[in-house]
């Protein structure tokens, strides 16, 4: 039994987000949780909602334990990007790439 959650189309640079993920995968639901909350990165917001919301569905969808939850899989992949554009100097213009994420968690029960 596994429950999952994802958040399509985040505003953050999937790179960023990697960062994060490699702290929490394979760790107990609510030590992941006390991660995510004093960890000073802007990922950390929407992995919380994210990871919240696993534990939710595994609770309520699922009728798993909550206490024996723990984060089995986490991966984020690319998003479409938003293409802008910056001013710069002798009427030239530089191009921003402003990137999205696709963040997928997935939380199962340890085996006694």
């Amino acid at each position: 039994m596994e429950a999952r959650a994802s958040l399509k189309y985040a505003r953050i640079s999937p790179r960023k987000v990697k960062i994060v993920m490699d702290l929490i995968r394979n760790q107990p639901a609510e030590k992941a949780m006390a991660i995510l909350k004093f960890t000073p990165k802007a990922a950390c917001e929407d992995l919380e909602k994210l990871l919240k919301s696993a534990m939710a569905n595994a609770e309520n969808n699922h009728n798993m334990d909550v206490s024996r939850l723990y984060v089995s899989e986490c991966f984020v992949s690319p998003g479409p990007i938003l293409k802008r554009i910056r001013a710069k100097d002798h009427g030239r213009a530089h191009r921003i790439l402003k990137r999205t994420s696709h963040m997928t968690l997935v939380l199962r029960e340890k085996e006694d």
